[in-house]
This record gives structure tokens, C-alpha cells and sequence, in this order.
């Protein structure tokens, strides 16, 4: 009888732990960066900054 109830709780602890291996964790939230404030790229973009004193070439349309 001993043995039954010994072989019963191994069984128990041993179904117990691999349920609550199975369980989900709850992960951490990814760490986003933080935007600069105050840091606006004024003057760094392209536009109008051809060659100085060199007409743009013609536009032409494809149809």
C-alpha cells in the first residue's frame, strides 16, 4: 500500500511540474527608442541643391 501511494505521488509531482513547464510567460514589452526632440534635419535634405549656375535638364514625357 505504501508503495501504491509513493508511485502516486511521484506520478503527481512528476505530471504537476511538466504542465507547468508547458505553461506561457509573459514576455517583456521591447524597449523602442526614444525619438530626439528638438533635432529636425532643416537643411539636410536634397531639394534644391543642384549644381549652382547649371539649368536643370529638360523634361521630357513618356507616353
Amino acid at each position: 500500500m505504501v508503495k501504491v501511494l509513493i508511485a502516486t505521488g511521484a506520478m503527481l509531482a512528476l505530471v504537476t511540474a511538466a504542465s507547468a513547464a508547458d505553461l506561457p510567460r509573459p514576455q517583456p514589452v521591447p524597449a523602442y527608442p526614444v525619438a530626439p526632440v528638438g533635432k529636425m534635419p532643416i537643411g539636410k535634405s536634397p531639394v534644391g541643391k543642384g549644381p549652382i549656375g547649371k539649368a536643370p535638364g529638360p523634361v521630357v514625357g513618356r507616353y
